[in-house]
Parts: structure tokens; sequence; C-alpha cells
């Protein structure tokens, strides 16, 4: 193992601003998912809406991601990941900032909410770490886990920006000032540094034919799509999407509906965050240096241990501080793992196109997880059996993981 070090840290020499530059254009992909909580309950005052009429715009979102996911993909493979990064960023933040000209119409708030969904098109995951794992290959899995570290600084910072905001301006101010802000921090970072190897070089020729060689190894689209172990994959994303996300968005709920108050509760699941952030660069060491099958069923076994622990704690203590603490630790690696595996198992020639297949899974997940969740609720007044289904959902995707056969040899 200790021979893979040089070449690990020749990588960061070479390209150590791409996995910051990616990370900045991984949590602009989210500004409308983590950006929106501070602007829900003055959007809901201004327009005399409910929180559902509100919020079903990031479901919309997120389904039209689900459906386009594949063809981005195939134009990440052709293209490579600077075409559409580049400008995606500039489209994303205008799209959010747009969501604040809402004029209090469903017709007018769904569709730029449509054009929120079409914006962030270039900017999902699929494009950053495609330009990454083209550079790293010895400390590919810590240089994924600083990519999308980027989710992570999302959902610390852009809450308390926006709220921030929105007590100095107005809510549909605020939103048009975030966007800028944002924009004036993470552009220059993006043009500057953000290039893949399948990019074209400053310079052309035959450095372009020399850089893009080394991403012609790996399946097909077809050839991949036909394997068990993409099978098991998508299995895998979707299962641990639709468990993760729900009881990531309803943790404070759980608590409050067994007596806590909601600034209690709030300030538990802020541990989840925080240990996200320790979950995602530990696993990325992790499986940098020890088989990431092995890796991923082991950690993928964590939110399991945790939703038990919350399952037999009360509203407070140091039982659901423990669970969010260890729910975090997943929260935060899940993407990573998967990631990782599908370059080392399928390599990178159709690596846009299997990932964007990937994200159907992952955006299924994400849209009716929590949806799944607030209905057993609804009906039970209780949260229970959805628990004890998200830990019989980490359980499978942890056997999934598990069964793969031993990964390829790095290239």
């Amino acid at each position: 193992m200790g021979e893979t070090r040089p070449g690990a840290m020749a990588e960061w020499r070479s390209h150590c601003m791409l996995p910051l530059a990616a990370a900045c254009g991984y949590a602009t992909s989210v500004i409308h998912i983590y950006g929106l909580g501070p602007y829900i309950q003055p959007i809901a005052a201004t327009f005399g809406w409910s929180r559902t009429q509100v919020t079903v715009g990031v479901t919309l979102a997120t389904l039209v991601q689900a459906l386009l996911s594949v063809p981005v993909g195939l134009a990440v493979d052709r293209f490579g990941p600077r075409a559409l990064g580049v400008g995606g960023v500039v489209l994303s933040a205008a799209a959010f900032a747009g969501i604040g000209t809402a004029t209090g119409s469903p017709a007018n708030w769904y569709l730029l909410w449509l054009l929120m969904a079409l914006a962030t098109l270039p900017v999902q995951a699929t494009v950053w770490t495609s330009a990454v794992a083209s550079r790293f290959t010895a400390s590919r899995g810590l240089a994924f886990a600083v990519t999308l570290c980027g989710a992570s600084v999302a959902q610390a910072l852009f809450p308390y920006l926006g709220a921030r905001l929105i007590a100095a301006v107005g809510w549909q101010r605020a939103m048009a000032w975030q966007a800028g802000l944002w924009i004036a921090l993470a552009f220059p970072l993006i043009w500057l540094f953000f290039r893949g190897a399948h990019d074209r070089p400053r310079g052309g020729g035959a450095r372009q034919a020399a850089s893009a060689a080394p991403l012609q190894t790996g399946l097909t689209f077809a050839e991949g799509l036909r394997s068990s172990v993409y099978a098991r994959l998508f299995l895998t994303c979707l299962m641990l999407t639709f468990g993760m996300v729900a009881l990531s968005i309803h943790f404070v709920p759980v608590l409050t509906a067994r007596g806590a108050t909601a600034t209690a509760a709030a300030g538990i699941a802020s541990l989840i965050g925080l240990s996200s952030i320790v979950g995602r660069l530990g696993t990325g060491v992790l499986i940098d240096r020890y088989p990431a099958r092995l890796v991923g069923g082991g950690v993928f076994l964590l939110p399991a241990l945790g939703t038990v622990v919350l399952l037999f704690s009360g509203a407070s203590g140091l039982g659901p501080m423990v669970a969010a603490a260890v729910i975090g630790l997943t929260l935060g690696a899940e993407i990573d793992v998967i990631v990782y595996i599908l370059t080392r198992y399928f390599g990178l020639r159709a690596f846009g196109a299997l990932y964007g297949a990937l994200l159907i899974a992952l955006s299924l997940g994400t849209a009716l997880g929590p949806l799944a969740a607030a209905r057993v609720f609804d009906l039970t007044g209780r949260y229970d059996l959805f628990l004890w289904s998200t830990v019989g959902l980490m359980l499978a995707s942890s056997v999934a993981l598990l069964s793969l056969p031993r990964e390829p040899a790095a290239d």
C-alpha cells in the first residue's frame, strides 16, 4: 500500500485546486435544496400558501433531474465536464435569483421551478466528479471526498446566509443577493481551476489527444447496464437515499413528535451536518487504502445502528445525539463510496452516462423517501414504522455492497 503514496502526493501537487473548484460547483448544484429552508416561512406568509405548496418545487426539480440525468451524463462523456460546469453555475445562480420574482400564481411558481430544474442539470454531481476522476487515481477517494464536501458546506452556509439576507432586505431581494454573493465567490475558482483530463487543454492538439487517451478505458454504457454489479449499485442507491434523505429531513420532526422543543431538536440535528464532513473525509481516506466494497458495506451499517438508537431513545439526552452523529457519518459518505466503486469497476469511458443512470435511483429515493415518512406519520401518528423500515433498507444496502466481487486493479 505504501507504493500508492508518491502517486497520491504527485496528484495533489499537480491538481490540488481541482477538487476545491469542483466542491464549489457541487455546492452550487444544491443551492435550491439547502438554500430554500429560510425562505419557506416568509414565502408561505406572503402568498398564503401551505409549506407543502412552497416545497413542491424541490420535488419537481428532483424528478426532472431523474428524467434527464442520463442525457447529461452522455454530454459529459462527449464534450467534457468543463463545457457544462462553467456555464451551469451561472445559470443555476440566476435561476435561484429568479425564484424571488414569484408573483403568487401557482403556474408562475411551477414555471420558475421548472427553469430551476433545467438550470441545475449542467451542474449535477456527474460533472464535478467526472473531472476529478480523470485527474486522480492513487488518491481518488480523498479527492472525491473533498469535492462532495461542497454539499456539506452548502448545508452549513446557505441557510445561515439566507436568513441574514432575508432579515436585511426581505426574501425576494435576498434570493438575488444570495445568488450574486455565491457566484462572486465560486465562479473565479471554477473558471481558473476546473478542468478535467477530458477537457480541451490550453494549446490543444497533441496534448488534448494525450490527456484524453486514459479516459477510453473501461466498459461502454451498454456493457455497464448489463452488469450485475451495476444492478446492485442501482438498488443500493435507491434504498440508501430513500431511507437516509428522509431520515435527515424528518429528524427534527421525529424528536418534536416525542415532545422535544423545535430549538432543542434542531440543535441535536445539527450534529448530522457536522459529522457528515468527518464522514466524507474519513471515508475518502479509507477507500484509498482498503477495498471500497468493504468500507462501504461497513459504513452503510452505521445508520441502521443510529436508527435503532433513535427508536429506543427519548426526545433528548445522549441517545438522539449519538444517533444524529452516527447517521451523519454515512450521510457524508454514501455518494463518495458509490462514485468511487463506479470508477473502479467500470472505468471512465462511459462514467458520465453510467453515473447519470445511477442519479435516477438517487433522485427517486430523494423525492419519494421524505414523502413516505410523512405519510407513515400521518396514518399512524408515529414514525416508528418508517424507522424500522429504514433499518431494513440500510442492512440491505450494506449486504448489496459486500456481495460485490473483488474490485479490479486501478489503471
